[in-house]
């Protein structure tokens, strides 16, 4: 790998994106974190696979970077619990590892692209360019969202709930949406405004908290399931249980 400055030119797709690195060479993930916060990607790294396990457990990524050799858990059986809690976040391999069968398994275990080291920045860049933009068509496919007896039609603007028609305002849809994609993760208030509010979103305010009151009388005032919970110092959460 040839450790220039990469130089590359930002892409609003990568505006507040959260990439997870997990790379147990200091000098290599100082690097890489470098290059992708240049532009304009937010990178957290974990040095080992337990730290890496509690850090998808508790927040929420777009992408994952991941080793295969790592301390605690190696990368093969990290890929499959990442993909467990973020189904629909890609995962790339980043690995000296170039045996078939490293790649195979690689595969198998979940991840969307394999990239053996030594490597170029500005191809890894590209491949996760390519990850992000299928990631997110594939999520718009997911034009029927549903959590329990509550039905979105996304395309036509329709929200159900036991067959009753729900109103919502555009903002009040769009937060109900990305809960919805999101279906059994908690989500922090970070991650809604950075996703549903403006990019001059003002985190210090309560607008948030008071979205979900209005958004959770609309859903679960007259039914008897709850769906909408909070998640103490953590976020939100649709859950059906």
């Amino acid at each position: 790998m040839r450790l220039s400055a990469p130089k590359l030119t930002g892409n609003i797709i990568f505006l507040y994106m959260n990439l997870l690195l997990v790379e147990d060479e200091a000098s290599l993930s100082n690097f890489i974190k470098k290059g992708f916060e240049s532009e304009g990607i937010n990178v957290e790294v974990a040095y080992d696979g337990t730290i890496a396990r509690s850090k998808f457990n508790a927040n929420r990524y777009d992408l994952a970077i991941l080793d295969i050799n790592l301390p605690g858990i190696n990368g093969f059986e990290l890929c499959k619990q990442f993909k467990k809690a973020h189904p629909y976040s890609p995962v790339i391999f980043l690995t000296a590892l170039d045996g078939i069968d490293d790649k195979v398994a690689g595969f198998e275990a979940g991840a969307e692209d394999y990239l053996v080291k030594p490597f170029e920045f500005k191809e890894l860049l590209l491949r996760i360019k390519a990850l992000i933009k299928r990631a997110n068509s594939a999520v718009a496919l997911q034009r029927k969202l549903t959590a329990a007896d509550l039905e979105m039609d996304a395309d036509a603007k329709i929200v159900t709930r036991a067959g009753k028609r729900i109103d919502l305002t555009a903002r009040e849809f769009g937060l109900l949406e990305y809960l919805l994609i999101n279906k059994g993760r908690t989500v922090s208030r970070i991650d809604i405004a950075e996703k549903v509010w403006d990019l001059n979103f003002d985190t210090s305010t309560n607008v948030i908290d008071v979205y979900i009151n209005y958004l959770r009388k609309k859903i679960e005032k007259g039914f008897d399931k709850k769906i909408l919970h909070t998640v103490v110092g953590m976020g939100y959460v649709i859950r059906e249980d």
